[in-house]
């Protein structure tokens, strides 16, 4: 089966993405640095490894020092998928991440978004 092409697109890319879409909202790079926090258990150390070293998503999600058990929890639609419903783990995580930043873009609050 073929890798999708996001799998191995490096989280540097990707990430200034997530800043412009929020920040046009009015958020912050410090918010979205809290949800990429909260979801992979990184700290401001290992993100900036990461986007320094241009590790690509795989290897992101892989060697995340804690994915967080209550993401399960994280429901809805995005990219017209239904995140709770993706079957591929991987591509679940990386939804995952994509519905928080778009949530936090929505402006809903940090508190709400986390789901503790």
């Amino acid at each position: 089966m073929k890798k999708h092409n996001i799998f191995t697109t490096a989280f540097s890319v990707v990430y200034p993405l997530y800043l412009t879409k929020v920040e046009k909202k009015g958020r912050t790079k410090e918010e979205v640095d809290s949800i990429v926090f909260w979801l992979t258990g990184y700290d401001a150390k290992g993100l900036k490894k990461v986007l320094d070293e241009k590790i690509d998503f795989q290897t992101f999600f892989e060697n995340a020092p804690k994915f967080n058990p209550n993401a399960s929890r994280i429901k809805g639609v995005i990219c017209g998928h239904r995140v709770e419903d993706i079957e591929d783990k991987l591509m679940q995580k990386i939804r995952y991440l994509d519905k928080m930043v778009d949530e936090l873009a929505k402006g809903k609050p940090l508190q709400k978004i986390f789901r503790d």
